[in-house]
């Protein structure tokens, strides 16, 4: 089993930043991928970003250039850096582990995009 929680949402103004961060516990040790996805009002939920045990990144297309995705395993945790925010970014954020045999979800952290 993996735990994980997220941190760093909020609200922000159009062209902001924000650091989200997820934290993993339990068996770290069989997570492959770690990723970010997002889920917006009466949207489907969506790639944001993800990272390999051996740190190869993918974006969603309309991310790339404003999001970075990073992990630190010796804390466990991967962040998300999201630099100029636009309204079209509000959602909630979900951080993802995937293992061998399962996928986990942490519980989201809402992210607002408002002047």
């Amino acid at each position: 089993q993996v735990q994980l929680v997220e941190s760093g949402g909020g609200l922000v103004q159009p062209g902001g930043s924000l650091r989200l961060s997820c934290a993993a516990s339990g068996s770290i040790f069989s997570i492959n991928a770690m990723g970010w996805y997002r889920q917006a009002p009466g949207k489907q939920r969506e790639l944001v970003a993800a990272i390999t045990s051996g740190r190869s990144t993918n974006y969603a297309d309309s991310m790339k250039g404003r999001f970075t995705i990073s992990r630190d395993n010796a804390r466990n945790t991967v962040y998300l850096q999201m630099n100029s925010l636009k309204p079209e970014d509000t959602a909630v954020y979900y951080c993802n582990a995937e293992t061998m045999r399962s996928e986990y979800w942490g519980q989201g952290t809402q992210v607002t995009v408002s002047s």
